[in-house]
């Protein structure tokens, strides 16, 4: 167990220490947590000058968002939205097979960028698909609760 591992999540799960870290900072920007205002947090420069950093909602939850995936143990990939992702990297994005995903593809579901043999998709694009299929199930869940709660089986 080393502390000191500088690898990317992305190549591998955390370890004991690290998990143990995630866990205790998201604990200490939860307690920092303001809905409107985000996070208020301090910290000790190596010469003992202590500095607050404001953190916006937006990159707290981001944060807070990390350090879960990191303290239940998991890895992670950080992905830009203007990024260009192979077929196989949208692929396990979506957590579908690659012929799947050609599938969509070739369907006009999610557009792409074809240079030879291989297509590229935008990580816009995907997170785009994503959201829409994702809206889609949630709201197919909500219909399938109203007519059990109708038909008594609630």
């Amino acid at each position: 167990m080393s502390a000191l591992r500088k690898d990317a999540f992305a190549e591998r799960l955390p370890d004991e220490v690290e998990i143990k870290n995630a866990e205790q900072l998201r604990t200490i920007i939860a307690s920092q947590l303001k809905s409107e205002e985000g996070a208020q947090i301090s910290l000790a420069q190596p010469t003992g000058e202590v500095k607050t950093i404001t953190l916006s909602p937006a990159l707290a939850a981001s944060f807070m968002e990390v350090l879960r995936l990191v303290s239940t143990g998991r890895g992670f990939r950080i992905i830009p939205v203007d990024a260009e992702l192979t077929t196989q990297e949208a692929a396990d994005c979506l957590n579908v097979s690659r012929p799947y995903l050609i599938k969509l593809l070739e369907g006009g579901e999610i557009p792409h960028i074809k240079t030879g043999r291989h297509r590229k998709v935008r990580a816009s694009e995907l997170f785009a698909y994503k959201q829409k299929r994702d809206d889609t199930r949630s709201s197919a869940l909500g219909d399938l609760a109203v007519l059990d709660a109708e038909n008594g089986f609630i």
